[in-house]
């Protein structure tokens, strides 16, 4: 019987005070006109099925005509606030298409499908229950990975902008197999980093539909990069396997790519990179950073037998006898971050000293 990695079902955390003055502080909380509990008020729906008539777990809900009017001006104002200056000026030119509910996981979000009707261009944003763990996964995703993530807090409701991409289980379905040997290579090595990214950042159950291929053609070839799209996992399992995508098994055709295409000191030469860039990140966001982990280091996102697992864990992992004195998992993220960093500046100045590179 395979290994089981995740609990049944992790609670949501409540934001405390310290980390609503955060959001304020950095323009992430700001007043919206309509409440996560204002979309479940839904009349009806119907299933959403995809091209190929396959069921996406996602139904499209419909208010009653008195609601409807009132949930869409809301929405366009939020996507308003999201996306422009907040003003309504650019209202006559939105029209909400859709309101989608995931009926699969956790947090139950909607996605809200917003159309410009001079152009047909559209884009999406999601409504969902307020999580202080996922609050954190977004913000060190922002600070820590190559992207940047626009998200707003008000209460009880968190909303996300969309990012694009082609779901994980979809591309290694449909798409891997299309792709050339010199594509299938740069997968692998994208696979390798986001791997230990998310290790390093403990940002757990990245199975397949928890992220996304990004495309992006460059010259005479195409580049893939490997984005996470789901936060509500941010440091509280305990068992270190759920942070390292490598062992879930939807990711498994991944895993025998890397195998296949990179030799072992490959992946450490990739692994090395990623660590040195996460911590040239955390040095560069100076006291945001730290701000932040100042908060989540006192706050309660997971339990005792979480902590004193995934403390043994990374204890055994790195020799460090610091991670078995953690009281929170904020103390666990907080030592994982400084070891990544410590590690490079001692790293650095050591090649300093030697006069292995020039200053």
């Amino acid at each position: 019987m395979s290994e089981r990695l995740m609990s049944k079902k992790k609670p949501a955390f409540p934001v405390n005070k310290k980390l609503d003055a955060y959001l304020e502080h950095y323009s992430r909380k700001i007043e919206i006109p309509i409440f996560y509990e204002d979309l479940l008020r839904f009349s009806g729906s119907i299933v959403v099925y995809d091209s190929n008539e396959e069921d996406t777990l996602w139904v499209r809900v419909y208010y009653s005509e008195f609601d409807r009017t009132e949930i869409d001006i809301s929405l366009k104002k939020v996507y308003s606030i999201l996306h422009s200056d907040g003003s309504d000026s650019i209202f006559p030119f939105l029209n909400v298409d859709a309101v989608d509910y995931c009926t699969f996981g956790n947090s139950k979000p909607f996605r809200i499908k917003v159309r410009n009707i001079l152009n047909d261009n559209f884009t999406y944003f999601y409504v969902k229950r307020t999580d202080a763990s996922r609050i954190y996964g977004l913000e060190l995703e922002h600070m820590l990975s190559p992207y940047n993530l626009n998200f707003l807090v008000y209460g009880d409701t968190l909303i996300e902008e969309h990012i694009a991409g082609i779901p994980g289980d979809v591309f290694i379905k449909d798409f891997l197999p299309k792709c050339n040997e010199s594509e299938k290579s740069q997968l692998a090595k994208e696979f390798v980093k986001f791997n230990e990214r998310c290790m390093i950042r403990l940002l757990g159950d990245m199975r397949s539909y928890n992220y996304v291929i990004v495309p992006t053609h460059d010259f005479d070839h195409v580049v893939y990069k490997i984005r996470a799209i789901d936060f509500d996992q941010q440091c509280y399992e305990g068992k270190l396997k759920v942070y390292r995508p490598q062992f879930f098994k939807e990711n498994y055709k991944m895993v025998m790519l890397v195998k296949e295409k990179l030799q072992r000191n490959s992946v450490d030469q990739y692994k090395i990179e990623e660590r040195s860039i996460v911590a040239k990140r955390i040095l560069s966001s100076g006291n945001r950073i730290k701000r932040l982990i100042s908060i989540v280091k006192t706050d309660d996102i997971s339990n005792d037998d979480n902590i004193a697992a995934l403390s043994q864990h990374i204890y055994d992992l790195t020799g460090d006898i610091d991670f078995k004195k953690c009281k929170t998992m904020g103390e666990v993220l907080a030592l994982a971050l400084d070891f990544v960093k410590r590690n490079y500046e001692d790293v650095s100045m050591k090649q300093i000293i030697e006069n292995k590179i020039n200053l």
